[in-house]
């Protein structure tokens, strides 16, 4: 393979392809171009592969790791495993942008200098905004304005930072720091921003969910994890990220319960699953960020899976709000299991890949003797078991009976669920298949009859409180507002409250521009003359003949003028 060949190109040749590809070609283009990837991903050698100039930089858009390959080899395997999901339902221009968005991802996972990090970085930006508006609606076309408005900002920011740096220290190499300046500053809030971290995270439950059933899949993967990448690479042991992480953890849980739509109940928990890997990120020991690498990885399975269950409901009955739905398990029952595989592994439920990825990072803390650290996180176990693990699968497949009754998933939607659930179950089972991949040597066992027992009891007893309390559990029509309340109430009511000060200055402005083209009016007419007059006497000032003298007299006087500025 080419030294300077990224495996992200194979993607973005495959975005491009699909447009005038029909038929197999295109069902060919679409599972064959991640599996391509797949396999590019495992010939890039650790090291920086070669470099080009540009700008007095050497850029170096090709860098392996065991870490970027670990996020190369997720993001290519969503990439199938999405495309296989939705080739039969999504249309071509959705299905160009969702793997234009997954080069970005793959990318960005190689990108081994900030300029070529940062291309990728707004390659996404970009793309997965493209597939919000795929959605298709009013709703989802306004969510993916909002959407990229915030991602922009957050990319300016970024590029702030990367250029601040730059010029400081004259290198363009990702390196660990800390923030500690205006310039690292900056590169951490705009990572930060796509990492949805409170209070810059309503985007994501704000555009999720408008997307369409195929378009949340892709979404759901890509944005988060390269931003916890990014923090790898970047900021490791960061200790501001311990307490951001931390706070993602609870504000997700938080907004995860109140919520009737159920993909804003994933939305949600993704902000409060990604709040776990930064948390991890800041504690920063080489456990910490093996545990933030493996339970991105474990993640996208998961939270992929879930959407995708979600998805089918949707596809199927057409409603997505929890009030509306109930008693699915009777005609979906391959939905069902997959969709109970995931909240299981998304709920650290031993045997399953979210045990043995997020007890690292518990481990972690406790090792570092970040006791508080460990209280917060084990106790965020039980909350996601209650909104992720039990609520969304209870509404949604079981409680009462909505009297629908849609067929299950087609058989491509089926397949996709089953590849993931299985992954969710053998790397619960083997997890020293996925620990052979981080990044660091890996000396721990994640099952042990303690640990067992304890996350047992945890999620046993957190599930018998959701069913003690279940009678207060009242669902409503209602959505919750985060930050998302500014665009949805705020701005609209300072823009009714501002209106009539708006017209009173419009009419001012208008007067004001009247009496302007009035007086321009008049000079013309006295320096300029009356339009189209033959007669000397009636021509302005300017429109007159003048002596030979006093036309060089003004010459003079502008090329004194001239010289003066120049050398003033």
């Amino acid at each position: 393979m080419p030294e300077l060949f990224s495996p992200a190109l194979i993607l973005v040749a495959a975005a491009i392809a699909i447009g005038p590809a029909r038929g197999h070609l295109r069902t060919g283009v679409v599972l064959l171009a991640p599996l391509l990837t797949l396999w590019a991903v495992w010939q890039v050698p650790d090291g920086v592969q070669g470099t080009v100039s540009f700008l007095s930089y050497q850029i170096e858009p090709v860098e392996g790791s065991p870490l970027r390959r670990l996020f190369a080899t997720v993001f290519a395997l969503m990439a199938f495993v999405g495309g296989l999901y939705a080739f039969r339902l999504a249309r071509w221009y959705e299905l160009a942008a969702a793997y234009a968005y997954a080069a970005g991802a793959v990318g960005v996972s190689f990108a081994g200098d900030l300029i070529s990090l940062f291309v990728y970085w707004e390659l996404m930006a970009l793309f997965s905004t493209v597939v919000v508006w795929c959605g298709g609606t009013p709703a989802s076309r306004a969510a993916g304005i909002r959407y990229a408005i915030l991602h922009l900002l957050g990319g300016v920011v970024l590029k702030v930072g990367i250029e601040g740096v730059v010029v400081s220290t004259g290198s363009i190499q990702i390196t660990p720091m800390l923030a500690q300046d205006f310039n690292s500053w900056m590169i951490l809030c705009g990572i930060l921003i796509n990492a949805a971290a409170p209070p810059l995270s309503a985007w994501l439950a704000d555009a999720y969910p408008e997307s369409s059933p195929t378009g949340s899949v892709f979404l759901s993967a890509f944005t988060t994890k390269t931003a916890v990448l990014a923090l790898i690479l970047l900021f490791p042991g960061e200790p501001v990220l311990v307490g951001v992480g931390l706070f993602m953890v609870m504000y997700g849980i938080i907004y995860a319960l109140l919520e009737n739509d159920i993909r804003r109940i994933l939305a949600y928990s993704v902000v409060n699953q990604v709040g776990f890997m930064v948390c991890a990120v800041g504690i920063g020991t080489q456990l910490a960020l093996n545990g933030a690498a493996a339970h991105a990885f474990a993640h996208i399975l998961y939270k992929a899976l879930l959407f995708m269950s979600a998805g089918v409901v949707i596809y199927r009955t057409g409603k997505n709000r929890c009030t509306e739905l109930g008693g699915l398990y009777q005609t979906m029952p391959l939905t069902t299991i997959c969709c109970i595989v995931g909240a299981l592994s998304i709920s650290s439920f031993p045997l399953t890949s979210g045990f043995t990825t997020k007890s690292l990072i518990s481990q972690a803390a406790a090792n570092e003797g970040l006791a508080w650290v460990y209280m917060l996180l084990t106790a965020a176990s039980a909350g996601v078991f209650l909104h992720a693990g039990i609520k969304f699968p209870w509404f949604v497949f079981f409680q009462r009976d909505s009297g629908l009754r849609p067929k299950d998933a087609p058989w491509n939607m089926a397949l996709a669920m089953l590849i993931f659930s299985a992954l969710c179950i053998l790397l619960g089972v083997f997890p020293q298949w996925l620990y052979a991949l981080l990044p660091y040597p890996v000396d721990y066992q994640a099952y042990s009859a303690g640990k067992v027992v304890f996350y047992l009891q945890l999620l046993l007893f957190s599930g018998l409180a959701f069913f003690l309390l279940l009678p207060l559990m009242k669902r409503t029509e209602t959505i919750s507002l985060d930050v998302d309340w500014l665009w949805r109430r705020a701005v609209p009511a300072l823009l009714a409250w501002l209106a009539p000060f708006v017209s009173s200055l419009q009419k001012s402005f208008g007067r004001f521009s009247q009496a302007c083209r009035k007086l321009l009016a008049h000079l013309a007419v006295r320096y300029l003359g009356q339009p189209h007059t033959a007669d000397s006497a009636e021509r302005g000032m300017f429109a007159r003949s003048w002596p030979i003298g006093t036309t060089a007299l003004w010459i003079a006087i502008l090329l004194s003028a001239y010289v003066l500025a120049y050398y003033v």
